[in-house]
Parts: C-alpha cells; structure tokens; sequence
C-alpha cells in the first residue's frame, strides 16, 4: 500500500495556476512534454474542465498546495476509441520519488475504470526510467515505440508507448457519460 502523500481530489479550474506552474519546468527544461510555450493558468483551466467532463483531472495536495496532478482525455477521436483513454501524471520537482505519482494514480485508474473506461494508453519520452518503472508497477505493459517522434532542444527523441486494461471487457461497452 503506498503511503499517502498528500489528499488527492477532483481539480478545479482554480487549480489551473497550479498546474500550470508545476507544468511549465517540464515544458522549459525537459522533453517529457512535446509542447514548447507552456500554457497559461487560463489555458491549463480549460484544459482541467474540459478533461473533467468526460474523463477525469485529479490533484494531489500537501498543506493545502497543489504539488501534483494526473488526468486522462481521448485517446483518439474516433467513434470507436472511446473507451480508451491517453494518462499522464505531472508532480512538483521537489516531490519527485516520494510516492505522489502512485497516489495519483492509483486515484485517477479507479476513476477510469468506474466510468467505463477500458484500456488506458501511455506516452513516455525516453529515456524516462522513473516513468517506466511506475507505469509499470500499475500493470502498464509495452506495446511499442514511435523512434525519433518528436524534435525538441536540439535532437529528436522516441516515446514508449504503455498499455493497461481497465476493468473487465463488456460485451458491447456501456456508453460512457
């Protein structure tokens, strides 16, 4: 059982300064992230409602500071994909390896699974070893990689793709709300 961190709970669009903040070292120093401009609090707001009405973005707080967050959207458009789902979990550089991003994601993987979703995707640019080992540890397996995919600070890098079903298989899916 992992040891809790901090509270985690559904975000909200106040939440988007946070978010944004603990986002933007990503997006400046690493290429975790493909983007290149980090969003602003607004645009992360609309990013946090927005994945609240179909999927779900959680945070994660310490003494009433976000230092986290984990959310899933559509893994594709596709009429077909929509049970299927794209994960990704951020946290504050000081709270790194201390157990958040197990927290967070042991919150939002239930989540998924009670609202239908079956099979959840992750993206992680290599190499990202603490990344893998998590997703790895929730019972994400391998299932490819994109070589030389994206292009950010000067050379190109590959993304593991990681996959996890989510509950069981109905036959046929229950529509998602």
């Amino acid at each position: 059982m992992t040891e809790s961190v901090g509270l985690v709970r559904d975000a909200t669009e106040a939440d988007g300064v946070s978010c944004a903040a603990i986002y933007e070292y990503y997006v400046r120093t690493t290429p975790i992230t493909f983007e290149i401009v980090a969003p602003t609090a607004e645009h992360m707001a609309e990013r946090i409602r927005a994945a609240q009405q179909s999927h779900a973005w959680l945070v994660l707080e310490s003494e009433a500071n976000v230092i986290g967050y984990a959310y899933a959207t559509a893994y594709a458009s596709r009429a077909a994909y929509q049970w299927s789902c794209e994960t990704s979990v951020y946290l504050d550089t000081d709270f790194r390896g201390k157990g958040g991003g197990r927290q967070l994601y042991t919150a939002l993987l239930e989540r998924l699974t009670q609202r239908g979703y079956r099979q959840a995707i992750a993206g992680i640019t290599m190499p990202n070893e603490a990344s893998r080992r998590l997703h790895e540890a929730f019972g994400f397996q391998e299932i490819g990689t994109f070589h030389d995919i994206g292009w950010k600070f000067d050379a190109w890098h590959d993304v593991l793709r990681m996959q996890k079903p989510l509950g069981t298989a109905a036959e046929p899916p229950r529509e998602l709300s």
